[in-house]
């Protein structure tokens, strides 16, 4: 068994009140609104998403979900950048 602590009655000397910095819960929350969809991918495609999500310990929806959401906002730049092409 460890050291037993023990404790004193000293004074604490000068305390400075320090903001709360934690966001909320609200804060914390999903930003982005979901949408359930079914969709069908090869098996292939989805044992690697499994085994990279198991490498990296995460699910392996999360991970696809990631990817399209990164995807998409690559082709909002490019449409974005060929618009001012134009």
């Amino acid at each position: 068994m460890s050291k037993q602590i023990q404790y004193t009655d000293e004074p604490l000397g000068e305390m400075k009140l320090v903001p709360d910095f934690l966001p909320s819960p609200k804060e914390l929350a999903l930003k982005n609104q979901q949408t359930k969809v079914t969709i069908s991918l090869s098996s292939e495609s989805v044992a690697y998403f499994k085994e990279a999500a198991k490498r990296h310990h995460m699910q392996y929806q999360k991970m696809i979900r990631q990817l399209l959401d990164e995807y998409v906002a690559q082709q909002k730049i490019a449409n974005r950048d060929r618009e001012l092409l134009k």
